[in-house]
């Protein structure tokens, strides 16, 4: 290990020293200067021949004879002259501070004033930057100059035996290897977030065409539960057939419905207004078919007589069997419903909308410019009491029709109001506390209501009117459109034969004529039918026949009411009628 030596301590010991290097720590290494006696030069193998000159690449200096050569092979031809006579001490750091000769790590000359130069190499240490200008793009340890390399000196000591080998490097000088680079982190953190991102988006990209596959599923569920749907109930374009709804291919006489007839019983006036409530589960239609009271019915004497008489006269099991019989229905129950009991129906499902055709007077007021109790207009809300005067109501001169439609209107709303659950139309049912016919009890009634209520609510509900001749009876043409298409039955009206068919048109001025000369022709035998009211009043009666062969007949209707025979004559009957009759004031019904 070489000694340490301060710089200014150029001559310890036996002679001067020179500087020849630095150890790993960046301390200066000195060796002993060889001082020349004689100007004599001495062989270098590395140096050129110069002019003759040797070449001495450790030398310090020289106190005479010829200059140093330079490391180069271009000496320059320097006197040996000292100016001065001074003998210039050692610099170890090539000060040149007191004339001696400058020292150059790179190895070449360096002269001050007129000093001899002296080529000097300095051993490299990897501490320190290099002599060369470092490229700002090179990470490595900057290389020499080969063709400096071929004229750098030797070094002694422990530095030339490491450069005989393999150098000694310490770790600590290359300790860029080993740490990491500070952008690696970063890099690293970049491919992580974008690779992150990257998965983001692909799973972004997984999960929407996860919705939509989801959302075509649903959506063709939805087309086909609905085609499914429309199939069912019958509504597909193209699907219909005559006498069914619109889209389904059942023949009607194969569709299945469920048929109740509800008796609406006037308590207060009198009279009876009849009707079918109709289901037809196969088109899933419903509809109330209106029944006028002047149907001819077959009694079960095998006589002719009408809805009215035989409602008031045989009750509701007989009643029911004869519309059987007439409309090719079955009828699977019979619901009797007072007017106190749909007062309280309307009122329990919270009062019913109904567009009213009339205003109606309050029955309850006698007053005269009273307001009216149900007035005229869409969308009139009417209380139980309100629905009943409406009901019932039948104008001065108006033909049972109407007051039938008026009927017809009520029972939709109630249905439209009505609880669509069993259950609860059950409960509503019960509610009543009315007395029900035996083969239609309160749970019966109360599912079969819910069904038309779900219809009503739809829209898939409505109302026609049975269309019968005068005479009561039923024709293939004007039948088909009800009997066939809504009930499924055929028209079986009692034989035209079988009795007599009056026609009574009132001319009296006194309503209740017209219902006592009912009663006079009924108990005769013969089939009354209703004609109205006259629009006046008429002096004499008349009794009038189409044909020879019903002349008798005329004649036996006049004495049957207490008409003399003069009123008999030949003339224009109503339709469907054998015999018609115009009461007038000489009209005297029997007491």
């Amino acid at each position: 290990m070489n000694d340490r030596y301060d710089a200014g301590d150029a001559s310890y010991g036996d002679g001067p020293y020179e500087l020849v290097g630095y150890d790993e720590y960046g301390r200066p290494v000195y060796r002993q200067a060889q001082v020349q006696q004689t100007p004599q030069a001495a062989y270098d193998p590395y140096a050129q021949q110069q002019g003759g000159y040797g070449h001495d690449p450790y030398a310090g200096g020289h106190t005479g004879g010829q200059p140093p050569a330079s490391s180069y092979g271009s000496a320059p031809q320097a006197p040996a002259y000292d100016p001065y006579g001074n003998q210039v001490p050692y610099d170890p750091y090539g000060t040149g501070a007191h004339g001696a000769a400058s020292h150059d790590p790179y190895g070449q000359a360096a002269s001050s004033g007129q000093q001899p130069l002296v080529a000097e190499q300095t051993a490299y240490i990897p501490q320190q930057t290099g002599p060369q200008q470092a490229d700002p793009q090179q990470t490595g340890p900057q290389r020499t100059d080969p063709a400096r390399d071929a004229h750098a000196p030797r070094t002694s000591g422990r530095l030339a035996d490491q450069g005989a080998g393999e150098q000694d490097y310490g770790t600590e000088q290359f300790a860029f290897v080993e740490e990491p680079d500070g952008d690696s982190e970063d890099v690293i953190d970049w491919l992580k977030f974008t690779e992150n991102r990257t998965e983001r988006r692909e799973e972004a990209r997984r999960r929407a065409r996860s919705r939509i596959v989801a959302l075509l599923v649903v959506v063709a569920l939805v087309v086909v539960g609905g085609v499914g749907y429309l199939w069912y109930a019958g509504k597909l374009p193209g699907l219909s057939s005559s006498g069914g709804k619109s889209g389904t291919t059942t023949p009607v006489a194969a569709q299945k419905r469920d048929v109740i007839v509800v008796h609406l019983h006037n308590t207060g006036k009198g009279g009876t207004s009849t009707a079918l409530l109709v289901d037809n589960t196969t088109t899933r239609q419903g509809t109330t078919v209106l029944l006028p009271n002047v149907l001819a019915l077959t009694g079960d004497d095998g006589s002719t007589t009408t809805l009215a008489k035989s409602v008031d006269g045989d009750g509701s099991s007989g009643t029911r069997d004869q519309i059987d019989t007439v409309l090719g229905t079955d009828i699977q129950g019979t619901w009797r419903l007072d007017t106190p009991y749909l007062q309280n129906l309307v009122d329990l499902v919270g009062g019913i909308e109904v567009d009213t055709d009339t205003d109606v007077p309050d029955p309850g007021t006698k007053k005269k410019g009273a307001a009216p109790l149900v007035h005229k207009g869409a969308d009139q809300t009417l209380s139980g009491k309100m629905a009943i005067a409406y009901a019932t109501y039948r104008a001065t001169g108006e033909s049972e029709t109407p007051q039938l439609r008026r009927f017809g209107q009520v029972m939709q709303g109630v249905l439209r109001k009505m609880p669509s659950e069993a259950s609860s139309a059950t409960t509503t049912v019960q509610t009543l506390a009315q007395i029900l016919d035996p083969s239609l009890t309160d749970k019966d009634l109360g599912a079969f209501l819910a069904k038309l209520a779900e219809l009503a609510k739809s829209g898939d509900y409505k109302t026609a009117l049975l269309p019968v001749g005068g005479d009561g009876t039923l024709s293939a043409k004007t039948g088909d459109s009800v009997v066939k298409d809504i009930l499924g039955g055929t028209a079986k009206s009692p034989d035209a034969g079988s009795a007599v068919r009056v026609s009574v048109q009132n001319a009296t001025g006194v309503k209740d004529d017209a219902a006592k000369a009912r009663v006079a022709l009924l108990n005769g035998g013969f089939t009354f039918l209703e004609g109205g009211t006259a629009a006046g009043t008429q002096a004499t009666s008349k009794v009038v026949y189409s044909g020879a062969s019903h002349r008798a007949d005329a004649s036996e209707v006049a004495k049957t009411l207490g008409l003399p025979a003069g009123s008999v004559t030949k003339g224009s009957v109503s339709s469907g009628a054998d015999v018609s009759i115009v009461l007038g004031t000489d009209y005297r019904p029997a007491s």
